[in-house]
């Protein structure tokens, strides 16, 4: 039998990082979309498409893991293995700059908001706030489920 690496694809510590990504993204996605006026910023229609993106992904991968666990035979070839390594590359790189952006521009304008002008006010401004750590956390899951899919293709 072929030695198994925790979190690697085909494995129950996959499922739940796949499970996560999506409730994180899921999350992050309702709590941008409570207020109608997010599409005013460029950082956080990024935010909204790739949690859109992510969540397709993680729910995809999620299957191809129950998959795997009820037959006892996770996937093991090494074309298969890169597809999902370089895609769970680029959309961790894409969700971490995705939660950085609409981070900074939620902190613009709470800064903005202690002069004169009211940019935003608190409770949309927590709102944003919410979205982006969601989006964080989103990124956390994915950047571990990726080193763990880098660690097991060399030893295809």
């Amino acid at each position: 039998m072929e030695e198994e690496f925790p979190g690697a694809l085909g494995t129950s510590a996959s499922l739940a990082l796949r499970l996560g990504q999506a409730i994180f993204s899921v999350t992050s996605l309702l709590f941008m979309c409570f207020h109608i006026q997010f599409y005013s910023y460029t950082s956080f229609c990024f935010l909204v498409t790739i949690m859109g993106l992510v969540i397709p992904w993680s729910l995809t991968l999620a299957l191809v893991d129950v998959f795997s666990i009820f037959v006892k035979r996770p996937p093991r070839q090494v074309a298969i293995m890169s597809v999902v390594t370089i895609g769970d590359w680029v959309l961790s790189f894409l969700s971490l700059a995705a939660a950085c952006s609409a981070a900074s521009v939620t902190d613009i304008l709470i800064t903005s908001g202690h002069s004169n002008v009211n940019l935003c006010s608190g409770r949309i401004c927590i709102r944003y706030q919410l979205s982006a750590a969601m989006a964080f956390l989103s990124w956390c899951l994915s950047l571990a489920s990726s080193l763990c899919n880098l660690w097991l293709l060399p030893s295809l």
